[in-house]
């Protein structure tokens, strides 16, 4: 007998790939909800058209579910809710807004409100035996020095207010951790897989190849400020193994994983290896990091660049993340975060292949 999941997030890239690699892992799935807005529901059923077509799946075992986490009761229809309570037994919760660049109020609405809305749900199902939040190892905000998996509160401030209300989110998700099962995930920054350099969405440290497009026909191209900041990067498929091999680990325990690069790069380091792979030159000079935020108020450069400029903050963050405790549980499964080096190839030819794709690049506010 199978188990029976539920999803918030989906169609999206991550939650998409979770359910993948259910069926690929061959967990023994009974019936996967979906927790999907009315507006989202056609691209949410073609989603489930392609699973089905490439995965030994059923219509059957994908179900999509119009709702809203915004709203009282996830906007569920009351039997349809009677039932989720008696079937649910795991939870992974991914609906948020990711955009560095998004205003306060949409993201605390969806972020922090629908996490919260989240919650009770949660509590009141019956046979819950895990509740899996995906957060941010950026919870930390503006926080510098080592960072480790049990720490959460602190009053450093935050880069953007993604990351605040991430932070909220995971405030509230912890306080359940002693009532019922929690994982709460906090990866890197998420790119794309490691073998074929597939990603969703062209951002993040994207916006560094979107920058060197439009700047490749000159003849030097300058590193932007002193770059001495560790950057973590990490691939989305090792995300995707790591989450639903420790999601199902046998423990009651509630417990938070850093999906994190043990050993990441400066942002220098990465800045002469993206140029590297993708324009074959390296950088001669450096420019300091305030004229090019400086540069980015303007939104004539910045659209032009495609960077937004709450992107730059992350090169100069002084921040660490230990993930001991999830390479501890991850040590019997063989699923090891990838030499950032080793699968940069794929990342840069994967952007190549649709550098010109509108559908790929972000809308810069």
């Amino acid at each position: 007998m199978g188990h029976t999941y539920l999803f918030t997030g989906f169609p999206g890239y991550i939650a998409t790939y979770l359910i993948k690699e259910l069926f690929s892992a061959k967990k023994p799935v009974s019936t996967i909800y979906a927790l999907v807005l009315p507006s989202m529901m056609s691209k949410a059923e073609e989603s489930v058209r392609r699973l089905t077509d490439n995965l030994p799946v059923t219509n059957e075992q994908i179900k999509l579910i119009p709702g809203d986490i915004t709203k009282e009761n996830l906007q569920i229809h009351e039997e349809q809710l009677a039932q989720l309570r008696n079937e649910v037994e795991y939870v992974y919760h991914l609906a948020a807004i990711y955009d560095l660049a998004v205003p306060y109020q949409p993201a605390w609405n969806v972020n922090v409100t629908g996490t919260k809305n989240m919650n009770e749900f949660v509590r009141k199902l019956k046979h819950l035996k895990r509740y899996v939040y995906f957060s941010t190892a950026y919870v930390a905000g503006m926080r510098q020095g080592m960072v480790f998996e049990h720490e959460l509160e602190h009053e450093a401030g935050f880069k953007n207010h993604y990351e605040e209300t991430k932070y909220e989110a995971e405030r509230h998700v912890q306080s359940l951790a002693e009532e019922i099962p929690v994982t709460v995930i906090r990866p890197g920054i998420v790119v794309g897989h490691s073998r074929t350099g597939e990603t969703l969405k062209f951002d993040g440290p994207y916006f560094i190849l979107n920058m060197f497009q439009q700047l490749r026909s000159l003849p030097f191209i300058p590193y932007i400020g002193r770059g001495d900041a560790t950057v973590n990067l990490v691939p989305i498929d090792y995300v995707i193994q790591a989450t639903v091999y420790l999601s199902h680990l046998e423990t009651k325990e509630s417990e938070t994983y850093h999906l994190t690069d043990p050993n990441p790069y400066t942002a220098r380091e990465l800045y002469e290896m993206f140029m590297e792979h993708y324009l074959k030159k390296s950088p001669t000079f450096s420019i300091p990091m305030f004229t090019a935020k400086l540069s980015l108020i303007v939104p004539g450069i910045r659209k032009w660049l495609r960077v937004e400029k709450e992107a730059l903050y992350y090169f100069t963050n002084q921040c660490q993340f230990d993930p001991s405790n999830a390479q501890k549980r991850l040590r019997e499964s063989q699923i090891q975060c990838p030499d950032f080096q080793s699968i940069l190839p794929n990342i840069v030819s994967y952007y190549k292949k649709h550098e010109k794709d509108p559908e790929k690049h972000i809308r810069i506010r």
